[in-house]
């Protein structure tokens, strides 16, 4: 049975005849999790752009947040004359997008015109790498986002005009659990749910989280491509319709140093012909039995993480949030149901998996999950074992290794590990790299609010 929200080409061809949807929202992820694309017109979609795809310039994988071409890449510059690449539809992820007026969406692979291969620096490309690898030892990659955010009254142009500052929260006290809290958003919320729904993304549930406004939307695992691409199209679903109903939200780790972060704790399972890989009899301890395949890949996932950060923490703001007791972790570690572990295990049987509290919600999806797997496959192929199982508060175990402080240290940790280079590639290394760098050196260069306050007429 199809999934509601999702299309074939018959049915897409069908409503735009009866003029249901007349415009088809071609897309692709940046490096920073944003999509770009292009508006088709529905009718030149189907005579054209199904089988064709679009061009779009090659300087989109090389731009900052502002959009201004950087120098120092190696894919593409002025002196290579930033040509186009190839936007491939990827037809598995044709939708309505539902929070959009007579509007359908699908997702793309970035393509090399000259070579017609995938562009290795291009996200969606990256996760295809690890989830090929994957598949050739026979393992199918499951996964869930859990992505929190917070609420505003004020519009996004008001917040712009505010500078951000002095927003209206959603809520005046912590909304975690609590019903009347998060009722006062239900019209946002509720919202948000009903159009992922219909967008052919199955919605789950909703709650308030641990920050005033701050609320949770979770939508169902599948497998990690299309679990990626959801989190994409989720983000930018709860975006367009605040923008539709005047508010704003925000997906920053930390948007404000009083308030709780929002994390985005991504959950992985591997599956094999037989089930659920992570079963399994040997005793881990704590309780909890499991899989050789499950403590490899567990023991690899936590062995590469200081190594792969940038692809959990992309920003400079990302590592504000790793602040101890504020719900995010702060150390390396793993147990079974704890909330101060950055591994937590979670579930029995079929639902066993592996919870990654590490990345915020600005993490981009096909980097983390990528980052995850390529860590996870490492530690199956090469066995390697996890520390032992945790127990107690891991904020307070100041033995154990930390989750770097700052972006920059996270940045010389990737540049320098001869395990990113095998895993994800020179190519990619490098390129992200320098994209991380240029977000540093621009943060570097910025004067702040907090450096008016203090120094401005006391210095």
């Amino acid at each position: 049975m199809a999934r509601r929200g999702m299309l074939t080409l018959d049915e897409l061809r069908t409503e735009v005849e009866d003029g249901t949807i007349d415009t088809v929202v071609v897309a692709f992820t940046d490096h920073y999790g944003r999509q770009l694309g292009k508006r088709f017109d529905a009718d030149f979609f189907l005579e054209d752009g199904a089988t064709s795809g679009t061009h779009a310039c090659d300087y989109l994988l090389t731009v900052d947040m502002e959009m201004e071409p950087v120098p120092g890449y190696d894919y593409a510059s002025w002196e290579l004359g930033y040509g186009d690449f190839h936007l491939v539809p990827d037809m598995s992820t044709l939708r309505r997008a539902a929070w959009a007026d007579r509007t359908a969406l699908v997702l793309c692979d970035v393509v090399d015109d000259a070579t017609h291969a995938n562009v290795s620096v291009a996200p969606r490309s990256i996760l295809r790498k690890q989830i090929d690898r994957a598949a050739a030892i026979g393992l199918t990659v499951k996964a869930a986002s859990e992505l929190e955010f917070f609420l505003f009254r004020d519009s996004y142009k008001k917040a712009n005009k505010k500078g951000y500052r002095s927003l209206e929260a959603g809520g005046w006290y912590i909304d975690d659990y609590h019903l009347f809290q998060g009722f006062r958003i239900e019209d946002y919320v509720g919202a948000a749910r009903r159009h992922l729904r219909d967008s052919g993304i199955p919605v789950e549930n909703s709650k308030g989280e641990w920050g005033r406004g701050q609320h949770e939307l979770n939508v169902r695992f599948t497998e990690a491509l299309e679990m990626a691409d959801r989190h994409v199209v989720f983000k930018e679903c709860l975006k367009e319709t605040a923008e539709n109903q005047g508010v704003s939200v925000t997906f920053m780790a930390k948007p404000d140093s009083a308030e709780a972060g929002s994390s985005c704790h991504i959950h992985l399972s591997l599956w094999d012909k037989d089930g659920n890989a992570f079963v399994g009899d040997q005793d881990l301890g704590a309780g909890l039995k499991a899989s050789d395949t499950f403590r490899w890949f567990l023991g690899g996932w936590m062995a590469h993480v200081r190594e792969l950060m940038v692809c959990y923490a992309p920003t400079v703001n990302s590592y504000k949030r790793y602040q101890d007791g504020s719900w995010a972790p702060t150390r390396i570690a793993w147990a079974k149901d704890n909330r101060t572990a950055g591994f937590r295990v979670v579930g029995s049987g079929p639902s066993l998996r592996i919870e990654c509290r590490i990345p915020g919600a600005d993490v981009n999806p096909y980097l983390a999950y990528a980052a995850a797997l390529a860590s996870g496959l490492d530690g199956i192929e090469n066995q390697i074992e996890p520390p032992p199982v945790f127990k107690g508060d891991v904020y307070a175990a100041v033995e154990l290794p930390r989750i770097q402080h700052t972006l920059r240290e996270a940045v010389d940790d990737f540049k320098a590990s001869s395990f990113a280079r095998r895993a994800l590639g020179d190519e990619v290394v490098d390129h992200y790299s320098h994209f991380f760098e240029v977000e540093q050196s621009a943060y570097d260069a910025a004067v702040t609010d907090w450096e008016r306050s203090r120094y401005f007429e006391r210095i």
